[in-house]
């Protein structure tokens, strides 16, 4: 944990922390703008800058604030560029947000160390099936033209990756990406503009649940959330600017930095304390 004075009782950490979790919370908020994956950076910095007798669920629900506005930000960037169709995002943001709710509600019951070798070995499988498929996704042309088709599969998209956003969460933009890319046969682009309003309405149930309990450190979560907003909004330009290909190549590194926490905490998990 980073020391010195803490700056007051409404901002409890040092000033070198509050400079460390700023430009982790701007990085995060580009990393998230682009691809999804924005947590793999902002929620260890707030477990390293904060306080260690500040309780867990505070340190959740200010990471949440922070990156629901940061994700606010690069939505509104992507939908002032891309085109979206409500036949899709509709159903995707339901069941995101349904999958989210019941994720969390069972998150207390499934104890993550069960969960996290299951999702490495998925992560490790995407991230082969896209290297070994370099054209997949640079191209946007939907296989599916029927409505009924369109509306279906993304619904169990978003319930699936928001029931995994609610019960266990690293990397779930990364997830809604490469499914609407797989499945959908949509170009990177174009899937995370709908990954990131779908990633908005989970994050947005969980900030919900924190808030009403209290659990954010208020402000701490607004000035963190100031810098998302910015690496958010540079983000969405340049990956709007940048087109498929760009976000393709940030897509395999965050899939990369995922690997390597999921493997770090699966280890953790079973050497003994």
């Amino acid at each position: 944990m980073l020391t010195g004075p803490l700056l007051a009782d409404w901002l409890p950490v040092s000033a070198s922390a509050l400079l460390f979790l700023v430009v982790a919370a701007g990085v995060a908020g580009w990393v998230d703008a682009v691809v999804g994956g924005g947590g793999l950076i902002q929620l260890p910095a707030l477990v390293i800058g904060v306080p260690k007798d500040v309780a867990t669920p505070f340190i959740l629900g200010t990471n949440k604030l922070s990156s629901f506005f940061g994700t606010l930000s690069a939505s509104w960037v992507y939908l002032r560029r891309v085109k979206v169709h409500l036949v899709l995002l509709i159903p995707l943001v339901v069941g995101a947000f349904a999958g989210s709710a019941v994720g969390a509600a069972l998150s207390r019951y499934v104890p993550r160390e069960v969960l996290t070798p299951v999702v490495l070995v998925a992560v490790v499988a995407v991230g082969v099936y896209t290297l070994l498929r370099p054209r997949m996704g640079l191209h946007h042309e939907p296989r599916h033209a029927e409505r009924r088709a369109i509306v279906w599969r993304s619904g169990v998209i978003g319930l699936g990756v928001g029931f995994y956003d609610g019960i266990l969460g690293p990397g779930t933009g990364s997830f809604f990406v490469i499914l609407l890319v797989g499945v959908l046969g949509f170009g990177f682009l174009q899937a995370s503009v709908n990954a990131k309003i779908a990633n908005l309405t989970t994050n947005l149930a969980a900030l919900i649940v924190y808030g009403v309990h209290g659990e954010i450190i208020l402000a701490l979560g607004v000035v963190m959330a100031c810098a998302n907003i910015t690496g958010g909004f540079i983000g969405a330009r340049m990956a709007t600017r940048g087109g498929n290909g760009f976000v393709r190549i940030v897509f395999l590194v965050v899939l990369g930095l995922l690997v390597v926490k999921l493997a770090w905490d699966t280890v953790a998990a079973v050497l003994p304390a």
